[in-house]
């Protein structure tokens, strides 16, 4: 008896290193596991697999959770920003990427601000 296989292959053999570039590929340009699943056409539950098994092997690192960054600006002036007496509304909220917020007095100079959000944006 005579039997052919017709079709692709399912059973593939992944390396570490295709792994960790799927893996890492979630998240750039806003990706979510389903886009870079159904681009690399595996299941959502094959990255997430693979997300263990490379932080098992310390291939990837653990989520950082969240970050703070040390900033270096002169002060604008002696009392602080939320202090009795501030007005609310002179705050300013700026979204950034990746959900990120600053907020800020209406006063700050624009270079503290350009450097506050450079260095929040590159961390």
């Amino acid at each position: 008896m005579r039997v052919e296989i017709l079709g692709a292959e399912r059973r593939r053999r992944w390396g570490d290193k295709k792994k960790l570039d799927i893996v890492m590929s979630v998240g750039i340009d806003g990706a979510t596991v389903t886009e870079v699943a159904e681009r690399h056409d595996v299941t959502r539950q094959q990255i997430y697999t693979w997300r263990r098994e490379l932080r098992r092997k310390g291939l990837l690192l653990p989520s950082a959770g969240p970050m703070f960054l040390p900033v270096d600006m002169p002060v604008a002036r002696s009392e602080p920003c939320m202090g009795k007496g501030t007005d609310r509304s002179a705050l300013v909220e700026l979204q950034l990427c990746c959900g990120r917020n600053l907020r800020f007095d209406r006063e700050i100079d624009t270079a503290t601000l350009t450097r506050l959000i450079q260095a929040v944006e590159t961390a």
